[in-house]
């Protein structure tokens, strides 16, 4: 029996908690059993593998992420809504390492089907993108740039990667500063692109 109590939304807020304190590939069924006081079967009748469970954690990270970048934005345009997007991403992935790392997984499409978060992700960088006058294939383009940006500075940061003097958050700033001129710069193209994968 499943001690009274567990549910499959508990169980991924207890996972992403234990992601953030020790990092994601520490999250195992047993650890979270152990953290329950239960035997490693009575999680399996809420979820079906490990998979499931980090699956699980990036829904939940993605929905947290995106509505504190969705609140962060709102209302601003052009470069007030880069920089409000860009330091709530930032934010979110340094004060919850495990989550954010979690939301990078390479997920199906059938695993995110279902998910608001990831979807209006998209939404919310196509959004903030044709602020700057960008249509496709630029926005795929643009999209992926942003976030090849924002993920490898942010994995630096948190891996202690940027070893000279001057503060971080003096080169986060420059660097949007940096990416501000770019778009509204942007030489735009001319080959075909989808919507379907800009956060992506």
């Amino acid at each position: 029996m499943v001690r009274a109590g567990i549910t499959v939304a508990r169980l991924a807020e207890a996972a992403a908690v234990m992601a953030d304190e020790v990092g994601l590939e520490k999250v195992t069924v047993s650890a979270l059993a152990r953290h329950f006081g239960v035997k490693d079967a009575s999680l399996y009748s809420h979820v079906r593998s490990l998979r499931e469970l980090r699956v699980r954690i990036a829904l939940l990270a993605s929905e947290e992420m995106t509505e504190r970048i969705a609140t962060a934005v709102a209302g601003r345009a052009g470069k007030d809504a880069l920089v409000a997007f860009a330091g709530a991403y930032r934010d979110y992935a340094l004060a919850h390492p495990g989550r954010y790392a979690a939301t990078q997984m390479q997920l199906a499409p059938e695993e995110v089907a279902d998910s608001v978060g990831f979807r209006r992700s998209v939404e919310l960088t196509y959004g903030m993108l044709r602020g700057y006058g960008l249509t496709e294939p630029d926005l795929t383009d643009a999209g992926r740039l942003l976030r090849s940006t924002f993920h490898g500075y942010i994995h630096l940061e948190l891996s202690g990667g940027f070893g000279h003097s001057r503060p971080v958050a003096q080169s986060w700033t420059r660097s949007l500063d940096a990416l501000h001129q770019l778009l509204e710069n942007w030489p735009r193209g001319d080959g075909a692109g989808t919507s379907e994968g800009v956060a992506r």
